[in-house]
């Protein structure tokens, strides 16, 4: 175990925190293209703020802990950890681009004996059929005879700072009975609560891509819920929390699915499936249930309007908050910008604001613009959209922001429910 040397390919959400932890314990280095974030994390900070600035910089200079882009620096390494992300295209087909440029990157520097695992999201086979050939190819090593591979999925929830990585219980396989031992015991080093070793990588790659995918179906289920009881004049949270009181219900709630898995993974299920000549019924129900959330949201706050007399067009509507869920600047496939969309259409006048999404990241990203400081003006709408912390403890004072007769939605259900007019 002391002669393990662990190159994490990627310092996003995943790769970070997870390569600081084994700096604990390993030398370590972190690999990323982009040049910016490895200066930036060099310096002692993270701007996904998974990681808090004194963790990193114990990680520098106490450690040994070192971020680079430059590829020789990887190269002897012999323990190297795959931490990309695995997006979906515009169609939502899998989108393996950036997996099969860390495999040839990994194929440039690995060597005989060394060790490969993967923790970006897949379905099952990409491990083994799609990424292991692309090593191959550039390195010319052979498959379980010159170098070895693994899967463990990654378990990190942004913003999270209860289930933090070292806490995290990880799936660990590899590729052959030996080598998922090797890498079993590597994860159980740094980990509190230990790993579970799958039986084959196929399992493990599986069992992570159903873990978002029943999430995603669950809270499809209520969002339909919240859909008939507003049909009804019901409040769809206090169903719940009547149903809740039984010992055997899932408590989900309704609300916007975004963010780069669990709105994400289903679909990399669904491929997998469809190749096999399977229609995935519920799961992909589930994802046009919750793709349609953000008109939805934006379609029931227009009724709110109407009913009370606020003129649409025209009108200013504040949404409040722009990334994918609370307490982190994590903007990646946010589904608020389906709401934003939606008023577009009814030529409104909207503004976003969040003081946690960096506003140059969401110009960048999505070609709108958003502010990181409450507006000083009055709004006929407000959308609170995001559980920010700042909302919860109802830092904003609404009536400030608001026209004497205005319409509140919410979203996330965390208002007072005397002073909204919706929520899901």
């Amino acid at each position: 175990m002391g002669n393990v040397k662990i190159a994490v390919i990627g310092l996003g959400y995943v790769g970070l925190p997870l390569a600081r932890l084994f700096s604990t314990r390993f030398e370590t280095v972190g690999y990323d293209l982009n040049s910016r974030r490895v200066e930036a994390l060099m310096a002692g900070h993270d701007d996904t703020l998974e990681v808090p600035d004194s963790l990193l910089q114990d990680a520098i200079h106490k450690h040994g802990f070192r971020c680079t882009s430059d590829l020789e620096e990887i190269r002897s390494c012999n323990f190297y950890i795959v931490a990309v992300p695995t997006p979906v295209d515009r169609n939502n087909n899998p989108d393996l681009t950036p997996l099969y440029k860390a495999s040839e990157t990994v194929g440039k520097v690995i060597s005989k004996g060394d060790i490969v695992v993967y923790e970006s999201t897949v379905y099952p086979g990409v491990t083994e059929d799609e990424c292991i050939p692309v090593i191959e190819r550039t390195s010319g090593l052979v498959f379980n005879k010159d170098f070895f591979a693994g899967y463990s999925p990654e378990r990190i929830n942004p913003g999270d700072k209860e289930h933090t990585v070292e806490k995290i219980l990880k799936i660990t396989s590899g590729s052959t009975p030996e080598v998922a031992d090797i890498i079993d015991k590597v994860y159980n080093t740094v980990l509190v609560n230990g790993t579970h070793k799958a039986p084959s990588i196929k399992v493990a790659e599986a069992a992570k891509v159903i873990e978002n995918s029943q999430r995603d179906i669950n809270i499809a289920f209520v969002n339909e819920l919240s859909k008939i009881f507003t049909l009804m004049g019901i409040d769809t949270k206090d169903v719940l929390d009547a149903a809740g009181t039984k010992w055997n219900f899932i408590k989900m709630n309704p609300g916007l699915v975004g963010g780069h898995c669990i709105s994400v993974d289903p679909y990399y299920l669904a491929q997998c499936a469809q190749r096999l000549g399977y229609n995935p019924e519920i799961i992909l129900a589930g994802r046009r249930m919750n793709d349609g959330m953000g008109a939805y949201v934006a379609s029931q706050t227009v009724k709110l309007m109407l009913k009370k007399g606020i003129q649409v067009l025209h009108s200013d509507v504040l949404i409040m908050g722009f990334t994918f869920k609370e307490n982190c600047p994590d903007v990646r496939n946010t589904r608020i910008i389906d709401i934003y969309r939606a008023l577009e259409e009814y030529n409104v006048n909207i503004t976003v604001y969040d003081p946690w999404a960096n506003p140059a990241v969401v110009k960048k990203v999505y070609g709108i613009d958003i502010v990181s400081e409450l507006p000083k003006e009055k709004f006929d709408c407000a959308i609170v959209a995001v559980g920010h912390r700042e909302f919860r403890k109802h830092e904003v004072d609404m009536d400030s922001i608001l026209k004497p007769t205005h319409v509140i939605y919410d979203v996330k259900g965390i208002m007072p429910r005397e002073i909204i007019d919706g929520r899901l």
